[in-house]
């Protein structure tokens, strides 16, 4: 669940980058996984700028899941929310290929340390 004092942060065309955290003088940055991007906080046209320049394209790419016994799955994400975190597996590409039945693993947000970029 989002945070009420989180500050959504929106690209022109309306898609929302991120969120922002006020913090003492300052802002911490949150991307669209719940994580935090920023070491300190940071001036609010630097967070701002840091989002626009994260986009959401991270979200496209492979990503690896750790499972219970510490078996790793290589995974896309389906869906990212501040509801919950989607994930599908992707052995070998299996999710591009039109009509695969894919496994779905739901996450919490934001998300947990067990999923990582690949």
């Amino acid at each position: 669940m989002l945070p009420a004092d989180w500050i959504e942060h929106r690209r022109t065309d309306g898609e929302v980058l991120g969120w922002m955290l006020a913090d003492g003088e300052g802002f911490r940055v949150y991307d669209l996984l719940g994580r935090e991007r920023t070491a300190e906080p940071v001036e609010w046209l630097v967070a701002e700028e840091m989002l626009d320049a994260l986009g959401i394209g991270y979200l496209a790419e492979k990503w690896m899941l750790r499972l219970d016994g510490g078996v790793e799955r290589p995974v896309r994400i389906a869906e990212a929310s501040p509801r919950g975190i989607t994930v599908v597996g992707d052995e070998y590409g299996a999710a591009s290929a039109v009509g695969a039945v894919l496994e779905r693993f739901r996450l919490p947000f934001p998300a947990p340390a067990e999923l990582q970029q690949a």
